[in-house]
């Protein structure tokens, strides 16, 4: 097969287009050097824009890319990432989301550094990171195998040339590039998958989809049971502590609109994810040894880029691929731009360099998009699967990240005692259960463990969860019982979180400005 010219054409005047307009939203932030300004959009995200940068932050190319190779292999009874991704957002908006607004943070990590110490917030910096550079890895593979098929050009290169494009605009540009792009990548996203599904499902080798339900519906395992269980609630509560989410939140107008944005982004993933879920079907639905490509399918994660390519009109496919370009720069800019906000701000300047500047301190952060462009972009490339990929940037962020978020909003008495405990428990439980993608064997054997298969059945992932919770909850319960009971004496408080605590001057502070006659809030932990 020879190099498809028109798309490749095609892809390099879109790739134009992007790079230009997030050019030119990087004027907004031309000559200031504030950290909201760059990371938040100065706090200043209006209702339309977000509702745009925030679900095309997670329809991304592991999100189309990955449902269809779901469908296609296993069923849609299995595809759980759409709808579990969806109601993350709907259960952020509603119990989290006002609170970290109103509270005017500018990470994420924010205020686990407030109530547990800079510290331990460095420490939960690594889960959040391996998220976001799982997640980055997930749609930076999806471009890779579309271009393959497409436009046969090697994997490898198109990953590269793609993240290298997404890293110089957000070098630039920070969130106002992101957001504005999103909001033409979200509308090419729509056009492009819902053109191609009327010429897929006309194409001459395809047949009914009501006729292959068996094939595409996939069959329920009652044995997987537990693994099902455990991955619903791993993509519905690990999707809630994402700084690539967070950074929607803390950048809108108002504590209410935050709310609005996680709503209407759960039901535009929902909506946005329905074509992808089609193109599944198709590809279970078509004789593949008809088509041009002349054999079967076999290689799941393929099955978008096959569809395009094989069952609809040049031009239509040539529509399509821009659709997953426009997927994967959509993601791929927002988790870039979400991990150097939290190594810069969260670790930097709070652990290494307390006393850098803010001109510093985005130097940094430009730096850190480019550490993590080339750490995501070696991981796309090693690691083969999408839809693993998409699973697993949830994976530790819901076992580690969840129980600690809950406490940080909502229990008073947690504390730092708690939090070391709770974090290296569930780490510790998590790995036990061993990781198939990244080649770690288990060494617990959970209930029901299948010896032959070497498969858990028994939703360990939650497990991990709830016990990581229990010990936050019950080593924080105890710690504060004794030391305010007297029961250890003061300076035995070693982590000084409990009744040794420094100096209110010491103490994190959190400061108020206003700008442009908005209220922003800027949290500011100088400890």
């Amino acid at each position: 097969m020879a190099v498809n010219w028109g798309g490749l054409v095609g892809v390099i005047i879109f790739y134009g287009i992007i790079l230009a307009i997030g050019l030119y939203a990087s004027r907004r932030i031309k000559d200031k050097t504030s950290m909201e300004d760059v990371m938040l959009a100065g706090r200043n995200i209006g209702l339309f824009v977000g509702i745009f940068t925030m679900t095309a932050t997670w329809v991304g190319g592991g999100f189309i890319n990955g449902t269809a190779e779901a469908v296609h292999s296993n069923g849609l009874v299995w595809a759980q990432a759409p709808w579990g991704y969806s109601c993350s957002l709907i259960v952020g908006g509603r119990f989290f989301a006002k609170k970290m607004r109103e509270s005017g943070y500018v990470t994420m990590l924010d205020p686990f550094q407030k109530k547990f110490g800079k510290r331990m917030g460095g420490m939960l910096f690594l889960p959040a990171l391996s998220g976001e550079l799982f997640w980055s890895s997930a749609i930076l593979a999806a471009l890779g195998s579309t271009f393959s098929v497409i436009l046969d050009i090697n994997k490898t290169a198109s990953i590269i040339i793609s993240a290298c494009i997404a890293m110089f605009y957000t070098l630039f540009g920070g969130l106002y590039s992101v957001a504005y792009t999103d909001v033409v990548q979200l509308s090419c996203i729509g056009l492009g998958l819902w053109l191609s599904i009327p010429f897929a499902f006309t194409n001459e080798h395809v047949s009914s989809i009501s006729l292959t339900k068996e094939d595409w519906l996939g069959s329920w395992d009652s044995r997987k049971s537990g693994i099902w269980v455990d991955y619903g609630f791993l993509l519905i509560f690990g999707g809630i502590p994402w700084q690539v989410y967070f950074q929607r939140v803390l950048s809108a107008k108002t504590a209410r609109y935050a709310q609005i944005l996680s709503y209407t982004a759960g039901a535009g993933c929902m909506f946005m994810t329905i074509p992808s879920i089609l193109i599944g079907a198709l590809g279970a639905s078509t004789d593949w040894e008809a088509t041009d490509y002349g054999r079967n399918a076999t290689d799941s994660s393929l099955i978008l880029p096959l569809v395009l390519q094989y069952l609809t009109p040049q031009g239509v496919s040539i529509i399509g691929l821009g659709a997953v370009c426009a997927a994967v720069m959509s993601s791929a800019d927002s988790s870039l731009l979400s991990a150097s906000s939290m190594f810069s701000r969260n670790v930097y300047k709070l652990l290494i360099r307390q006393d850098a500047s803010e001109r510093e301190i985005l130097l940094i952060m430009r730096c850190s998009i480019l550490v993590a462009g080339a750490i995501a972009t070696t991981l796309a490339i090693t690691i083969d699967s999408i839809y693993g990929l998409f699973h697993l940037c949830s994976d530790f962020v819901y076992v580690i990240l969840f129980p600690q978020l809950l406490c940080v909003v909502y229990v008073e008495f947690a504390n730092t005692y708690g939090s070391i405990c709770a974090y290296f428990i569930g780490l510790l439980l998590r790995l036990g259960g061993g990781e198939e993608i990244l080649g770690l064997k288990s060494f617990i054997k959970y209930p029901y463990y299948d010896e032959a298969e070497d498969l858990q059945l028994f939703p360990f992932r939650t497990f991990s969860m709830l016990i990581s919770l229990g010990t936050l909850l019950s080593v924080s319960y105890l710690t504060r019982y004794l030391f305010t009971k007297e029961i250890l004496a003061k300076e035995y408080d070693v982590l000084r979180c409990v009744t040794n605590q420094p100096d209110p001057e010491d103490a994190p502070k959190i400061t108020m400005k206003t700008i442009e006659n908005k209220e922003r809030f800027q949290a500011q932990m100088l400890l």
